[in-house]
């Protein structure tokens, strides 16, 4: 007999509604759907209705629902050292911290671990001051990077907005994005260009003497999946160098496989001095992140100590969950699959699918990392819900899929497409014909 109960849909919902205080919503309105069981790609509701789970929940689940390697390697784990504290080596951190670093670029190989993302850029960040003596920290409009203090300043969606009180040294600028350009940029090339000379002024105006790291989501998420133009990171890097700036590469959403390669930053062959890194590290089955470390950083901290650690610093389950999954992704080829994912279904999928319909602006992504934008006009390009918040279209949209058995992750005017890396190339395209069909009917057209 277990500890809990026989699943009992409507009990698990009459008590999350009186004791669960839930993250970024407004309490008295919330309707959780309680979700009974999940397996891969497909998850079920308290009605018994099976849905694809194109959410991957929070974008974590990147060898999908309940995998048997991962659930196994924590059980076996369990057995043997359930949880130690992080002074003391064990063999699960010690080889976590091997295969991470074994597909990190560059010299990236020292690893702390964290319990999350968000904790691990506040960490990246405290290196990164400690590293150069310096305090300002610049990320980009149109980002999200933890919903910790200094973590979510640095975010640069509306959810900063009542925790920015203009204290924490984050200062925020504009990063590439063609479709809605701040430069006016009428190609890829151009909007590289002025992105770059955009993030030089910048830095010249903070004064560069005064700025620690610039922090890129290496492909932004939440914020809408703007893949950089070849030649942005580079930019960026080359900065970065010029003035004795500190580059974290934020991988906690396009890491571990989901931008089809095993880090965002190989699409330019760069290498960051610091990364951050967490979800898809082990499919989120327990909570992980962490910061891979270059050479001289880490030498920083040769002598000095490092004044930050977590109670649960690469705690065993987590770490032995991490350890399964990246064999899991070498063993299988996970990560080539999502990039022919991306190159063979997603893409042209979704290209038909934005050339049937009056509200697909873009489409974009790459890997299983896909945005749908849609708009209410496509000349004006304005957008179907506005910026920070949602609209009826929105949510007609998002119902119609629900009907159909498709769970989709929405965020202001848009769709994200984002499965499980060990999604079928016949999963994605039956998502895609229902987002087909759910356009049609809430537009009515």
């Amino acid at each position: 007999m277990t500890e809990l109960a026989a699943e009992d849909p409507a009990r698990a919902y009459e008590l999350d509604r009186r004791h669960v205080f839930h993250s970024w919503s407004a309490q008295g309105s919330l309707d959780p759907m309680v979700i009974t069981k999940a397996e891969g790609s497909t998850v079920w509701d308290g009605e018994g209705n099976r849905l694809l789970d194109f959410t991957s929940q929070l974008v974590f689940t990147n060898l999908g629902h309940q995998h048997p390697r991962l659930v196994r390697a924590i059980q076996e784990q369990a057995a043997t050292l359930c949880t130690v504290a992080p002074q003391h080596a064990n063999a699960a951190r010690s080889e976590a911290a091997r295969l991470i670093a074994s597909h990190t670029p560059g010299d990236l190989d020292r690893i702390f671990f964290t319990n999350g993302g968000a904790d691990a850029n506040e960490h990246a960040v405290r290196m990164a001051r400690l590293h150069t003596g310096r305090h300002k920290v610049l990320s980009t409009y149109r980002s999200y990077h933890g919903g910790t203090h200094l973590a979510v300043n640095l975010t640069g969606d509306p959810r900063r907005w009542p925790s920015d009180l203009g204290s924490a040294g984050a200062v925020h600028f504009f990063g590439p994005f063609l479709y809605r350009s701040a430069f006016h940029a009428t190609t890829e090339a151009e909007e590289c260009e002025r992105a770059l000379a955009h993030l030089e002024q910048v830095i010249a105006l903070e004064g560069p003497a005064t700025i620690a790291a610039v922090v890129l989501e290496s492909i932004p998420g939440t914020a809408g999946i703007m893949v950089p133009p070849p030649g942005y990171l580079t930019g960026v890097r080359e900065l970065c160098d010029r003035h004795g700036i500190v580059m974290i590469a934020d991988e906690v959403m396009s890491g571990f496989g989901r931008a089809g390669r095993w880090f965002a930053v190989e699409l330019d062959d760069v290498v960051p001095d610091l990364l951050t890194f967490a979800k898809g590290v082990n499919s989120g089955y327990v909570p992980l992140g962490g910061v891979a470390i270059s050479d001289a950083i880490a030498a920083t901290f040769a002598d000095r100590v490092y004044p930050g650690g977590l109670t649960y610093s690469g705690h065993p389950l987590a770490c032995a969950a991490a350890v399964a999954a990246i064999r899991v992704m070498e063993d299988d080829r996970v990560v080539e699959h999502a990039a022919t994912l991306g190159d063979d279904v997603f893409a042209p999928g979704l290209a038909a699918l934005a050339a049937r319909h009056r509200w697909v602006g873009e489409v974009r992504g790459t890997g299983a990392f896909w945005a749908v934008e849609l708009v209410a006009d496509k000349k004006t390009r304005e957008p179907l819900a506005p910026y920070g918040a949602s609209s009826p279209e929105m949510a007609a949209v998002l119902a119609a899929c629900r009907r159909r058995g498709l769970l989709p992750f929405a965020n202001f005017n848009r769709i994200h497409l984002v499965p499980p890396l060990t999604t079928t190339a016949d999963e994605v395209r039956q998502a895609i014909e229902i987002l087909d069909e759910s356009l049609t009917e809430a537009a009515g057209a």
